[in-house]
């Protein structure tokens, strides 16, 4: 193809057109100069198998300033250049959008060089003289669109039925728009898969269907501002450098398996490389996308988060940064980001995703609010107050349940609560090992320490050097069961604070090991001397 143009000649584009053969391919290619840049002509290309390097020039359409673009109503659209006629029908929806834009720019530029036949482009004759396709594809070309009248239908529609059928058609067209791949869509399935879903005939809105195809492309093309940081879009303005420049993006994150970084020279990128399944796994990725747009936030540029369409992957994890940095519950988030790219759609599997993200989050926001950990210790005091003393014939197994409840309630209290609590047990600690041990277990001169079972003394014993004290078993344990019910009856005594299971372990630890010492048999080990023996008769 390129072998056909003159050396000063380049190509800014060139898509593939729907053709009547199924062994033909089609090209239309627009060329400029390098003479003059204003200039523009439409080749048309025929190959004649898609396997083949050969190619052959079937038609020649200069770029005039009179030249207008319509869309035909049937998939494709007409350029009318100096009272000639041509149509094409690009192979996607994505290709002829790409071609109504480059046809714009070369409209304009005509406009603005009064390019009029006889005045410019002279260097197209080059190529009207080397037009060499064979017959069957000139009568493709030269194809026209007036050769068979169509009479309107006349099914007595009045305009209230128009209009909503027309909102029915435009639903459903953004909904094929949003699931289908553009690169395989073209205008004549969206018409069957229209008719199939709504059921009545489309004939009468192909030129409305056309034109919303157009106006969806558009809102799909260009990237949509969420804040005045952020902006979600597609793979198209991920490609788009002179666009991404115009916004001040300095940040791109592709949100995307199959698409490549373009500008990684020139701007910051995090990938994602995941694909638009339910299956996939986003979720896990939210805090890394959050604190990347947060740094883009904060370096003063904007931020581009992009997949294929900027309808699911991105759009999913826009809005999972939205609920995050603004507090906003799922819906709120949605509505927010559809308001201002209405093709944003995520998957159930992203969906459900998002359900429960905007739960982890609030669970988060309430666990670190203090207002909720006050308002919880107000509630158990006050349920406290109106128990009373009701609780005192609770089993031990349902006060230790709650004890466990109570502890999960407030292990994430700020560290002014844990300081106090550490003076409250400094104070305890006082009181613990101050107080005098209980009368049940102190020793009096010539009694055995609690009910022990003692060896019959021998006269004379000396000493143990190697056990220096001996633990009461039986009486440490009836003492710190003592202590346990005392206890209890002291927490439970009406309008008493009710301390932190943490305070009542440490409490109980404290006071065990008071008791412990207490509890604590001194008396010798028994060993009987040489004299002993003796002494015996």
């Amino acid at each position: 193809m390129v072998e056909l143009l003159r050396p000063e000649d380049t190509i800014k584009l060139a898509v593939q057109l729907e053709s009547v053969s199924p062994v033909r391919v089609r090209y239309l290619i627009v060329v400029s100069t390098l003479g003059n840049k204003q200039e523009s002509i439409l080749l048309g290309m025929d190959f004649p198998t898609s396997n083949s390097d050969q190619c052959t020039i079937g038609l020649v359409m200069p770029v005039w300033s009179d030249t207008q673009v319509y869309l035909d109503g049937d998939g494709g659209f007409s350029v009318t250049s100096a009272e000639e006629s041509r149509i094409f029908k690009p192979v996607s929806l994505q290709t002829m959008w790409s071609v109504l834009q480059v046809l714009h720019g070369c409209c304009e530029r005509a406009v603005k060089a009064a390019l009029i036949p006889g005045s410019g482009l002279e260097w197209a004759q080059h190529y009207h003289q080397h037009i060499e396709s064979d017959r069957l594809c000139l009568n493709e070309w030269e194809a026209m669109n007036d050769l068979e009248s169509v009479r309107r239908d006349s099914n007595g529609q009045n305009m209230p039925d128009r209009v909503s059928n027309e909102q029915l058609i435009k639903e459903h067209l953004r909904d094929i728009m949003r699931t289908e791949d553009l690169d395989n869509l073209t205008s004549k399935k969206v018409n069957a898969a229209l008719k199939i879903r709504i059921g009545f005939d489309m004939r009468p809105y192909k030129e409305y269907i056309d034109n919303e195809i157009l106006v969806t492309m558009a809102q799909m093309d260009k990237p949509s501002k969420i804040f005045d940081y952020l902006y979600l879009g597609s793979e198209w303005n991920a490609a788009n450098f002179e666009e991404l420049q115009k916004n001040n993006v300095g940040y791109i994150l592709n949100v995307t398996r199959e698409i490549d970084n373009f500008f990684p020279e020139s701007l910051t990128y995090m990938n994602i490389r995941v694909y638009d399944v339910e299956k996939t796994d986003l979720l896990s990725h939210w805090t890394d996308t959050y604190n990347f747009i947060n740094t883009a936030r904060k370096s003063g540029q904007a931020v581009l988060v992009h997949c294929k369409m900027g309808v699911s992957r991105s759009a999913s994890t826009v809005i999972a940064y939205a609920m995050k940095q603004y507090h906003w519950p799922l819906d709120v988030a949605l509505a927010y980001v559809r308001d201002r790219r209405p093709v944003v759609k995520p998957n159930e599997g992203f969906m459900k995703q998002l359900q429960t993200y905007s739960g982890i989050l609030s669970a988060s926001q309430q666990r670190h609010s203090t207002l909720w950990r006050r308002k919880s210790r107000d509630q158990r005091q006050k349920s406290l107050h109106k128990e009373g003393g009701g609780e005192e014939g609770k089993p031990e197994e349902e006060e230790e349940e709650e004890d466990e409840e109570d502890e999960g309630s407030f292990e994430d209290e700020e560290d002014d609560t844990e300081s106090q609590t550490e003076k409250d047990d400094s104070e305890e600690d006082h009181e613990v090992f101050d107080e005098s041990t209980p009368d049940t277990i102190k020793e009096q001169p010539g009694q055995a320490i609690g009910p022990v079972i003692t060896v019959n003394e021998p006269e004379k014993v000396i000493p143990s050097v190697n056990r220096s004290g001996r633990m009461n078993l039986f009486s440490l344990m009836q003492s710190i069961s003592e202590l346990d019910d005392a206890d209890k009856e002291h927490e439970q005594l009406p309008g008493s604070p009710r301390r932190s299971p943490g305070q009542r372990r440490r409490s109980h630890g404290r006071r065990g090991l008071a008791h412990q010492r207490a509890c604590v048999d001194a008396s010798p080990e028994p060993r009987s001397l040489p004299e002993a023996s003796q002494s015996k008769p």
